[in-house]
Protein backbone atom coordinates (compact mmCIF):
# COMPACT_ATOMS: atom_id res chain seq x y z
CA UNK A 1 0.00 0.00 0.00
CA UNK A 2 1.13 3.58 -0.66
CA UNK A 3 -0.24 7.10 -0.70
CA UNK A 4 0.29 10.09 -2.95
CA UNK A 5 -0.99 13.66 -3.15
CA UNK A 6 -2.68 15.06 -6.26
CA UNK A 7 -2.69 18.87 -6.42
CA UNK A 8 -3.01 21.51 -9.14
CA UNK A 9 -3.55 25.21 -9.82
CA UNK A 10 -1.57 26.47 -6.87
CA UNK A 11 -0.92 29.86 -8.56
CA UNK A 12 1.84 30.60 -6.11
CA UNK A 13 2.05 34.30 -5.16
CA UNK A 14 -1.01 35.18 -7.21
CA UNK A 15 -1.18 38.99 -6.99
CA UNK A 16 -4.86 39.30 -5.92
CA UNK A 17 -5.07 42.70 -7.57
CA UNK A 18 -7.04 45.71 -6.30
CA UNK A 19 -7.44 44.48 -2.73
CA UNK A 20 -6.02 47.81 -1.57
CA UNK A 21 -9.11 49.51 -2.98
CA UNK A 22 -11.40 47.77 -0.48
CA UNK A 23 -11.81 49.42 2.90
CA UNK A 24 -10.86 47.08 5.70
CA UNK A 25 -9.63 44.28 3.44
CA UNK A 26 -7.26 41.83 5.16
CA UNK A 27 -4.66 42.56 2.50
CA UNK A 28 -1.69 40.79 4.02
CA UNK A 29 -3.65 37.61 4.79
CA UNK A 30 -4.80 37.43 1.18
CA UNK A 31 -1.36 38.11 -0.26
CA UNK A 32 0.11 35.29 1.79
CA UNK A 33 -2.80 32.91 1.23
CA UNK A 34 -1.37 30.89 -1.68
CA UNK A 35 1.90 30.36 0.21
CA UNK A 36 0.17 29.30 3.42
CA UNK A 37 -2.03 26.86 1.51
CA UNK A 38 1.05 25.48 -0.26
CA UNK A 39 2.76 24.98 3.09
CA UNK A 40 -0.31 23.06 4.23
CA UNK A 41 0.09 20.86 1.15
CA UNK A 42 3.74 20.16 1.96
CA UNK A 43 2.92 19.37 5.59
CA UNK A 44 0.07 17.05 4.55
CA UNK A 45 2.41 15.06 2.29
CA UNK A 46 4.92 14.70 5.12
CA UNK A 47 2.41 13.82 7.83
CA UNK A 48 0.68 11.24 5.60
CA UNK A 49 4.04 9.74 4.64
CA UNK A 50 3.14 10.14 0.97
CA UNK A 51 5.39 8.36 -1.52
CA UNK A 52 5.18 11.29 -3.93
CA UNK A 53 3.25 14.40 -4.96
CA UNK A 54 1.89 15.11 -8.45
CA UNK A 55 1.11 18.69 -9.52
CA UNK A 56 -1.10 18.94 -12.60
CA UNK A 57 -0.09 22.39 -13.82
CA UNK A 58 -0.23 26.07 -12.89
CA UNK A 59 2.13 25.84 -9.98
CA UNK A 60 2.98 29.46 -10.80
CA UNK A 61 0.84 32.43 -11.76
CA UNK A 62 2.60 33.62 -14.89
CA UNK A 63 5.92 35.42 -14.95
CA UNK A 64 7.47 36.68 -11.70
CA UNK A 65 8.77 40.12 -10.94
CA UNK A 66 11.83 38.59 -9.27
CA UNK A 67 13.23 35.32 -7.92
CA UNK A 68 11.55 35.50 -4.49
CA UNK A 69 8.77 33.14 -5.55
CA UNK A 70 11.30 30.69 -6.95
CA UNK A 71 13.49 30.75 -3.86
CA UNK A 72 10.47 30.12 -1.66
CA UNK A 73 9.37 27.25 -3.89
CA UNK A 74 12.80 25.59 -3.81
CA UNK A 75 12.80 25.77 -0.01
CA UNK A 76 9.46 23.95 0.15
CA UNK A 77 10.55 21.29 -2.35
CA UNK A 78 13.65 20.74 -0.21
CA UNK A 79 11.39 19.93 2.74
CA UNK A 80 9.83 17.15 0.67
CA UNK A 81 13.26 15.92 -0.43
CA UNK A 82 14.38 15.70 3.18
CA UNK A 83 11.27 13.63 3.90
CA UNK A 84 12.07 11.27 1.00
CA UNK A 85 9.10 12.47 -1.09
CA UNK A 86 9.37 12.87 -4.87
CA UNK A 87 7.47 15.52 -6.85
CA UNK A 88 6.24 15.24 -10.45
CA UNK A 89 5.07 18.36 -12.29
CA UNK A 90 3.54 19.20 -15.66
CA UNK A 91 3.53 22.84 -16.73
CA UNK A 92 0.14 24.46 -17.29
CA UNK A 93 -0.81 27.54 -19.29
CA UNK A 94 0.28 29.95 -16.51
CA UNK A 95 3.59 28.12 -16.02
CA UNK A 96 4.33 28.42 -19.73
CA UNK A 97 4.05 32.22 -19.44
CA UNK A 98 6.95 32.34 -16.97
CA UNK A 99 10.47 33.09 -18.19
CA UNK A 100 12.25 32.72 -14.85
CA UNK A 101 10.95 29.18 -14.31
CA UNK A 102 12.75 28.00 -17.43
CA UNK A 103 16.10 28.53 -15.68
CA UNK A 104 15.14 27.60 -12.13
CA UNK A 105 17.09 24.65 -10.72
CA UNK A 106 15.02 22.39 -8.45
CA UNK A 107 16.23 19.86 -5.87
CA UNK A 108 16.78 16.39 -7.35
CA UNK A 109 13.51 15.01 -5.94
CA UNK A 110 11.56 17.17 -8.43
CA UNK A 111 10.84 15.87 -11.94
CA UNK A 112 9.32 18.15 -14.55
CA UNK A 113 7.80 16.62 -17.68
CA UNK A 114 8.95 17.93 -21.06
CA UNK A 115 6.67 20.26 -22.98
CA UNK A 116 7.54 19.11 -26.51
CA UNK A 117 6.52 15.46 -26.13
CA UNK A 118 4.88 13.06 -23.68
CA UNK A 119 7.19 11.19 -21.30
CA UNK A 120 7.11 8.65 -18.49
CA UNK A 121 8.84 8.63 -15.10
CA UNK A 122 9.01 5.31 -13.27
CA UNK A 123 9.45 4.53 -9.59
CA UNK A 124 10.41 1.11 -8.28
CA UNK A 125 9.23 1.50 -4.71
CA UNK A 126 6.33 1.77 -5.08
CA UNK A 127 6.04 0.46 -8.64
CA UNK A 128 4.47 3.50 -10.28
CA UNK A 129 4.63 4.89 -13.82
CA UNK A 130 3.64 8.55 -14.23
CA UNK A 131 2.92 9.81 -17.74
CA UNK A 132 2.64 13.47 -18.72
CA UNK A 133 3.38 16.40 -20.99
CA UNK A 134 3.52 20.08 -20.09
CA UNK A 135 2.38 23.16 -22.00
CA UNK A 136 4.93 24.60 -24.41
CA UNK A 137 2.95 27.85 -24.73
CA UNK A 138 0.26 29.66 -22.71
CA UNK A 139 -2.50 28.45 -25.06
CA UNK A 140 -2.43 24.78 -26.10
CA UNK A 141 -5.54 23.85 -28.07
CA UNK A 142 -4.60 20.34 -29.19
CA UNK A 143 -5.38 17.05 -27.45
CA UNK A 144 -2.24 16.15 -25.49
CA UNK A 145 -3.66 13.03 -23.83
CA UNK A 146 -4.06 11.18 -27.13
CA UNK A 147 -0.26 11.05 -27.47
CA UNK A 148 0.40 9.69 -23.98
CA UNK A 149 2.21 6.31 -23.95
CA UNK A 150 0.56 2.99 -23.20
CA UNK A 151 0.51 1.87 -19.54
CA UNK A 152 3.54 0.08 -18.14
CA UNK A 153 2.63 -3.50 -17.31
CA UNK A 154 2.55 -4.49 -13.61
CA UNK A 155 2.94 -0.81 -12.57
CA UNK A 156 0.33 1.55 -11.14
CA UNK A 157 -0.13 4.03 -14.01
CA UNK A 158 -0.97 7.70 -13.52
CA UNK A 159 -1.77 10.23 -16.24
CA UNK A 160 -0.79 13.78 -15.25
CA UNK A 161 -2.58 16.31 -17.45
CA UNK A 162 -3.49 20.01 -17.51
CA UNK A 163 -6.75 20.12 -19.46
CA UNK A 164 -10.27 21.45 -19.79
CA UNK A 165 -11.31 17.81 -20.43
CA UNK A 166 -14.62 18.01 -22.31
CA UNK A 167 -14.95 21.69 -21.45
CA UNK A 168 -15.81 23.54 -18.24
CA UNK A 169 -17.57 26.90 -17.92
CA UNK A 170 -15.22 29.73 -17.02
CA UNK A 171 -12.08 27.92 -18.17
CA UNK A 172 -10.20 28.25 -21.43
CA UNK A 173 -10.56 25.23 -23.79
CA UNK A 174 -6.96 24.10 -23.37
CA UNK A 175 -5.75 20.56 -24.18
CA UNK A 176 -9.28 19.21 -24.68
CA UNK A 177 -9.85 15.45 -24.53
CA UNK A 178 -12.72 12.99 -24.40
CA UNK A 179 -13.70 10.99 -21.35
CA UNK A 180 -13.73 7.79 -23.37
CA UNK A 181 -10.16 8.33 -24.58
CA UNK A 182 -8.97 8.78 -21.01
CA UNK A 183 -10.78 5.65 -19.86
CA UNK A 184 -9.50 3.59 -22.78
CA UNK A 185 -5.86 4.56 -22.17
CA UNK A 186 -5.70 1.89 -19.46
CA UNK A 187 -4.28 4.05 -16.66
CA UNK A 188 -5.29 3.55 -13.03
CA UNK A 189 -5.63 7.23 -12.17
CA UNK A 190 -5.86 10.49 -14.13
CA UNK A 191 -4.64 13.51 -12.15
CA UNK A 192 -6.11 16.56 -13.87
CA UNK A 193 -5.54 20.29 -13.44
CA UNK A 194 -6.78 23.60 -14.93
CA UNK A 195 -10.36 23.49 -13.60
CA UNK A 196 -10.43 25.16 -10.19
CA UNK A 197 -13.35 23.19 -8.75
CA UNK A 198 -12.77 19.73 -7.29
CA UNK A 199 -14.59 17.12 -9.35
CA UNK A 200 -14.53 13.35 -9.62
CA UNK A 201 -15.42 12.76 -13.27
CA UNK A 202 -15.10 8.98 -13.20
CA UNK A 203 -14.33 6.29 -10.61
CA UNK A 204 -13.36 3.35 -12.86
CA UNK A 205 -10.68 4.41 -13.45
CA UNK A 206 -10.45 7.49 -11.28
CA UNK A 207 -10.44 10.66 -13.40
CA UNK A 208 -10.19 13.60 -11.01
CA UNK A 209 -9.81 17.37 -10.95
CA UNK A 210 -8.21 18.24 -7.62
CA UNK A 211 -9.34 21.88 -7.91
CA UNK A 212 -7.11 24.74 -6.82
CA UNK A 213 -5.50 24.89 -3.41
CA UNK A 214 -6.66 28.41 -2.51
CA UNK A 215 -9.59 30.46 -3.78
CA UNK A 216 -8.41 33.75 -5.23
CA UNK A 217 -11.59 35.74 -6.02
CA UNK A 218 -15.36 35.75 -5.35
CA UNK A 219 -16.12 33.22 -8.11
CA UNK A 220 -13.96 30.61 -6.35
CA UNK A 221 -16.15 29.92 -3.34
CA UNK A 222 -16.12 27.01 -0.95
CA UNK A 223 -13.44 24.68 0.33
CA UNK A 224 -10.22 24.40 -1.70
CA UNK A 225 -7.49 21.81 -1.38
CA UNK A 226 -5.99 18.65 -2.83
CA UNK A 227 -6.66 14.93 -3.12
CA UNK A 228 -5.09 12.27 -0.92
CA UNK A 229 -4.95 9.01 -2.89
CA UNK A 230 -4.48 5.65 -1.16
CA UNK A 231 -3.56 2.65 -3.31
CA UNK A 232 -4.07 -0.83 -1.84
CA UNK A 233 -2.06 -4.02 -2.33
CA UNK A 234 -4.24 -5.01 -5.29
CA UNK A 235 -4.03 -1.49 -6.73
CA UNK A 236 -7.50 -0.61 -5.54
CA UNK A 237 -7.79 3.17 -5.26
CA UNK A 238 -9.44 5.32 -2.60
CA UNK A 239 -9.49 9.10 -2.70
CA UNK A 240 -10.16 11.79 -0.13
CA UNK A 241 -10.45 15.52 -0.74
CA UNK A 242 -8.49 17.46 1.90
CA UNK A 243 -9.09 21.17 2.53
CA UNK A 244 -5.85 23.12 2.84
CA UNK A 245 -6.99 26.69 2.09
CA UNK A 246 -6.50 29.46 4.64
CA UNK A 247 -8.92 32.12 3.35
CA UNK A 248 -12.32 31.22 1.96
CA UNK A 249 -14.69 33.11 -0.33
CA UNK A 250 -18.40 32.78 0.43
CA UNK A 251 -21.72 34.05 -0.91
CA UNK A 252 -24.21 35.21 1.73
CA UNK A 253 -27.66 35.11 0.12
CA UNK A 254 -30.18 36.78 2.42
CA UNK A 255 -33.92 36.56 1.81
CA UNK A 256 -35.51 39.80 3.02
CA UNK A 257 -39.01 38.64 2.10
CA UNK A 258 -41.58 39.84 4.63
CA UNK A 259 -39.13 41.94 6.64
CA UNK A 260 -40.89 44.92 8.18
CA UNK A 261 -37.84 47.14 8.69
CA UNK A 262 -34.19 47.57 7.84
CA UNK A 263 -33.29 46.21 11.27
CA UNK A 264 -35.19 43.00 10.52
CA UNK A 265 -33.00 42.58 7.44
CA UNK A 266 -29.86 43.23 9.50
CA UNK A 267 -30.89 40.45 11.89
CA UNK A 268 -31.14 38.07 8.94
CA UNK A 269 -27.76 39.15 7.63
CA UNK A 270 -26.22 38.51 11.04
CA UNK A 271 -27.75 35.03 11.21
CA UNK A 272 -26.51 34.18 7.72
CA UNK A 273 -22.97 35.32 8.51
CA UNK A 274 -22.98 33.34 11.76
CA UNK A 275 -24.02 30.22 9.85
CA UNK A 276 -21.32 30.74 7.21
CA UNK A 277 -18.66 31.13 9.88
CA UNK A 278 -19.80 27.92 11.58
CA UNK A 279 -19.98 26.00 8.28
CA UNK A 280 -16.41 27.04 7.47
CA UNK A 281 -14.95 26.18 10.89
CA UNK A 282 -14.30 29.80 11.83
CA UNK A 283 -11.67 30.41 9.16
CA UNK A 284 -11.15 33.85 7.62
CA UNK A 285 -14.03 34.53 5.21
CA UNK A 286 -14.37 37.00 2.36
CA UNK A 287 -18.13 37.30 1.91
CA UNK A 288 -20.20 38.80 -0.86
CA UNK A 289 -23.68 39.67 0.46
CA UNK A 290 -26.77 39.49 -1.76
CA UNK A 291 -30.07 40.73 -0.32
CA UNK A 292 -33.28 40.04 -2.23
CA UNK A 293 -37.00 39.55 -1.69
CA UNK A 294 -40.18 41.59 -1.44
CA UNK A 295 -40.16 43.68 1.71
CA UNK A 296 -41.86 46.76 3.14
CA UNK A 297 -38.36 47.91 4.13
CA UNK A 298 -37.33 48.33 0.48
CA UNK A 299 -37.83 52.13 0.49
CA UNK A 300 -36.15 52.49 3.88
CA UNK A 301 -33.05 50.69 2.63
CA UNK A 302 -32.75 52.51 -0.69
CA UNK A 303 -33.42 55.94 0.77
CA UNK A 304 -30.11 55.66 2.66
CA UNK A 305 -28.28 52.77 1.04
CA UNK A 306 -24.81 53.83 2.20
CA UNK A 307 -25.88 53.81 5.82
CA UNK A 308 -27.35 50.30 5.63
CA UNK A 309 -24.31 48.92 3.82
CA UNK A 310 -22.10 50.24 6.60
CA UNK A 311 -24.46 48.68 9.14
CA UNK A 312 -23.92 45.32 7.40
CA UNK A 313 -20.14 45.72 7.45
CA UNK A 314 -20.32 46.60 11.14
CA UNK A 315 -22.34 43.45 11.84
CA UNK A 316 -19.76 41.35 9.97
CA UNK A 317 -16.93 42.77 12.07
CA UNK A 318 -18.86 42.14 15.28
CA UNK A 319 -20.14 38.68 14.35
CA UNK A 320 -16.86 37.30 13.11
CA UNK A 321 -14.58 39.09 15.58
CA UNK A 322 -12.44 40.07 12.61
CA UNK A 323 -12.87 36.71 10.79
CA UNK A 324 -15.43 37.99 8.25
CA UNK A 325 -14.66 40.63 5.65
CA UNK A 326 -17.55 41.81 3.46
CA UNK A 327 -16.11 42.21 -0.02
CA UNK A 328 -19.27 43.54 -1.68
CA UNK A 329 -22.96 44.10 -0.93
CA UNK A 330 -25.68 43.95 -3.55
CA UNK A 331 -29.26 44.84 -2.65
CA UNK A 332 -32.02 43.67 -5.00
CA UNK A 333 -35.14 43.97 -2.86
CA UNK A 334 -38.61 44.91 -4.13
CA UNK A 335 -41.80 46.31 -2.62
CA UNK A 336 -44.49 43.72 -1.88
CA UNK A 337 -47.12 43.11 -4.56
CA UNK A 338 -49.90 44.31 -2.28
CA UNK A 339 -50.21 46.93 0.41
CA UNK A 340 -47.78 49.34 -1.20
CA UNK A 341 -48.15 52.40 0.97
CA UNK A 342 -47.15 54.94 -1.63
CA UNK A 343 -49.25 53.81 -4.56
CA UNK A 344 -52.39 55.80 -3.71
CA UNK A 345 -50.81 59.24 -3.47
CA UNK A 346 -52.42 62.06 -5.45
CA UNK A 347 -50.98 65.21 -6.96
CA UNK A 348 -47.39 65.44 -8.15
CA UNK A 349 -46.33 62.23 -6.45
CA UNK A 350 -49.26 60.41 -7.99
CA UNK A 351 -48.20 61.68 -11.41
CA UNK A 352 -44.64 60.50 -10.74
CA UNK A 353 -45.85 57.02 -9.81
CA UNK A 354 -47.99 56.91 -12.93
CA UNK A 355 -44.90 57.76 -15.00
CA UNK A 356 -42.95 54.96 -13.36
CA UNK A 357 -45.79 52.55 -14.17
CA UNK A 358 -45.79 53.60 -17.82
CA UNK A 359 -42.03 53.23 -18.14
CA UNK A 360 -41.99 49.73 -16.66
CA UNK A 361 -45.38 48.39 -17.73
CA UNK A 362 -44.06 46.51 -20.74
CA UNK A 363 -41.50 43.71 -20.82
CA UNK A 364 -39.00 46.24 -22.14
CA UNK A 365 -38.47 49.68 -20.65
CA UNK A 366 -39.94 52.50 -22.72
CA UNK A 367 -37.47 53.25 -25.58
CA UNK A 368 -37.85 57.02 -25.13
CA UNK A 369 -36.17 56.77 -21.72
CA UNK A 370 -33.29 54.74 -23.11
CA UNK A 371 -32.84 57.26 -25.91
CA UNK A 372 -32.82 60.12 -23.40
CA UNK A 373 -29.99 58.44 -21.49
CA UNK A 374 -27.93 57.47 -24.54
CA UNK A 375 -25.89 60.69 -24.48
CA UNK A 376 -25.12 60.23 -20.78
CA UNK A 377 -24.05 56.63 -21.40
CA UNK A 378 -21.57 57.74 -24.06
CA UNK A 379 -19.92 60.08 -21.55
CA UNK A 380 -19.51 57.45 -18.84
CA UNK A 381 -15.95 56.31 -18.02
CA UNK A 382 -15.19 52.93 -19.57
CA UNK A 383 -14.72 51.19 -16.20
CA UNK A 384 -18.33 52.06 -15.24
CA UNK A 385 -19.62 50.22 -18.31
CA UNK A 386 -17.47 47.10 -18.61
CA UNK A 387 -17.53 45.77 -15.03
CA UNK A 388 -20.02 43.11 -13.99
CA UNK A 389 -21.79 45.65 -11.75
CA UNK A 390 -21.53 48.48 -14.30
CA UNK A 391 -24.16 50.95 -15.55
CA UNK A 392 -26.10 49.58 -18.53
CA UNK A 393 -28.54 52.25 -19.73
CA UNK A 394 -29.01 50.49 -23.08
CA UNK A 395 -29.95 47.20 -21.37
CA UNK A 396 -33.74 47.23 -21.02
CA UNK A 397 -33.84 44.54 -18.32
CA UNK A 398 -31.20 46.32 -16.23
CA UNK A 399 -33.07 49.61 -16.59
CA UNK A 400 -36.33 48.06 -15.46
CA UNK A 401 -34.74 46.60 -12.35
CA UNK A 402 -33.10 49.93 -11.57
CA UNK A 403 -36.37 51.86 -11.93
CA UNK A 404 -38.12 49.44 -9.56
CA UNK A 405 -35.39 50.07 -6.99
CA UNK A 406 -35.38 53.85 -7.44
CA UNK A 407 -39.16 54.33 -7.18
CA UNK A 408 -39.58 54.04 -3.37
CA UNK A 409 -36.36 55.91 -2.65
CA UNK A 410 -37.39 58.89 -4.79
CA UNK A 411 -40.96 59.03 -3.51
CA UNK A 412 -39.84 58.81 0.11
CA UNK A 413 -37.47 61.73 -0.33
CA UNK A 414 -40.20 63.81 -2.00
CA UNK A 415 -42.58 63.05 0.86
CA UNK A 416 -39.96 64.26 3.36
CA UNK A 417 -39.53 67.49 1.46
CA UNK A 418 -43.31 67.94 1.33
CA UNK A 419 -43.44 67.54 5.10
CA UNK A 420 -40.89 70.32 5.53
CA UNK A 421 -37.92 68.16 6.50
Amino acid sequence: MFKFIHAADIHLDSPLRKLDFYEGAPVEEFRQATRRAFENLIQLAISENAAFVVIAGDLYDGDWKDYNTGLYLVSQMSRLRDAGISVFIVNGNHDAASNITKTLRFPDNVKIFPSDRPATFQMENPRVAIHGQGFASPAVKKDLASGYPMPVESFYNIGLLHTCATGREGHEPYAPCSLEDLKNKGYDYWALGHVHKHEVIEKHPHIVFSGNTQGRHPRETGSKGCVLVTVGHRQETEIEFISIDVVRWAIAEVDAGGAESGYDILDRVRKKLENLLEENDGMLLAARVYISGKTAAHGEIFSDLERWMNEIRSIAMDTGNGRIWVEKIKVGTRLPDSGQILEQKDGAIGELLKLFDELTAETNVHPDLINELADLERKLPRELKISGEGLKFSDSSWMKDTLEQVRPMLVKRLLRKGAGE
